[in-house]
């Protein structure tokens, strides 16, 4: 068993009573609704969770990977949509910008968005370029001292209510994938439009939209490294993200399980309650290994990242692992609600569709696959 630290206790506490305090009550009406939780992610900055693993100096709370997957499993166990946003904002966006931005890039834009005084998106996937990013279309031009960028990202989190977006683009089409970029685009830049918002399955409380680049000029100062660095800062952000995509599913599942506990203990059928019924019983026991197995694949990776360590393969193992377990756990918690888990009166339906998307964002189960068979040959 991983045993937490006294601050990773505080921490999850901390993040524990605000999730079910704060966000769990509407949690369903958001979803029916697609409102954002844009007030909720405010007092979550105020909490220092949306930029969690960011030093203080740049505006975050400066704590371990570890903490930061324990905070986000408690927001996912209320709330997926919201939870996502969190994941992205930290894992992908603020850690891109930390690593590979310059300093001025880190003041400007790093400092509000660890601070979560902003939200930020990250724009990879294109609409025939999900899996095989080096098959994007995007590019960018050198124009003077910039660049001029055309293109359409697709499904990309926060399209529509975050400020600023980090964006790949083909700075030379000669070089495969050595010849992507990645840029800093402030949303007021002209020639950024934000497309159509998807009508997605689940995670409906969380923007998804098209970003479409039409002669979008971004000077040099706000290009993240060097020409040629952008698949690297996106390979290095997804590893992370992946992390934080076993995380969310650990917290789903355990809202799962812990309804079908509570429902399995209260509904009673041939005389008795069916939580004394071999097969619920069972059904219970397989949940909770999943979620327990999911969680300790979860803290080994996050170890490795706290230590300084690859972990890559290890990061596509937690994704591939709890993202599957969840998908079957939200399969089952409805099973054992029955009838009652097909409408939207019990919260389990709600999970069931939530889940549904975490074996496909952020790399598919099959790339979580080839990743993991990659480092192992």
């Amino acid at each position: 068993m991983f045993k937490l630290t006294d601050e990773q206790t505080m921490i999850r506490n901390t993040a524990r009573e605000f999730s079910r305090k704060m966000i769990a009550p509407a949690a369903s009406h958001r979803d029916q609704t697609k409102e954002f939780p844009a007030e909720i992610l405010n007092r979550m900055g105020e909490l220092g969770m949306m930029g969690m693993m960011i030093p203080a100096e740049y505006g975050g709370e400066g704590t371990d990977a570890t903490s930061y997957l324990l905070a986000l499993m408690e927001i996912a166990y209320s709330c997926a949509s919201t939870a996502v946003v969190m994941s992205v904002q930290n894992s992908i966006v603020c850690e891109t910008l930390y690593k590979f931005g310059t300093e001025k890039q880190k003041i400007d834009y790093l400092v509000p968005l660890a601070s979560g005084k902003m939200i930020g998106a990250f724009a990879l996937t294109e609409p025939a370029a999900g899996s095989d990013p080096v098959s994007q279309q995007t590019t960018a031009v050198k124009d003077g001292d910039g660049y001029i960028l055309n293109g359409t990202k697709r499904f990309i989190t926060s399209g529509k209510n975050s400020r600023v977006v980090l964006v790949t683009a083909k700075t030379d089409e000669q070089k495969g994938h050595k010849g992507i970029s990645c840029f800093i685009i402030p949303k007021d830049t002209p020639g950024l439009i934000v497309g159509r918002t998807e009508d997605k399955m689940g995670l409906r409380a969380s923007d998804t939209t098209d970003i479409i680049l039409d002669n979008c000029r971004v000077p040099m100062s706000r290009m993240i490294g060097k020409p040629g660095d952008g698949f690297k800062i996106a390979m290095t952000g997804l590893d992370s993200g992946r992390i934080g995509i076993a995380a969310q599913s650990c917290g789903v599942a355990m809202a799962a399980f812990d309804a079908s506990v509570k429902y399995a203990k209260q509904r009673k059928q041939f005389g008795i309650s069916i939580s004394k019924h071999q097969a619920i019983r069972f059904q219970i026991a397989d949940m909770a290994t999943g979620i327990e197995a999911a969680r300790q694949l979860v803290f080994s990776a996050a170890s490795l990242k706290d230590r300084g360590e690859k972990y890559t393969k290890e990061a596509a193992i937690a994704k591939l692992f709890a993202s599957e377990m969840v998908n079957d756990v939200v399969a089952r918690a409805v099973q054992i609600h029955g009838g009652y888990g097909f409408t939207k009166e019990y919260d389990v339906e709600r999970f069931y569709r939530d889940a549904r998307v975490f074996t496909i964002y952020e790399g598919t189960s099959e790339i979580q696959r080839m990743v993991i068979s990659n480092q192992i040959f």
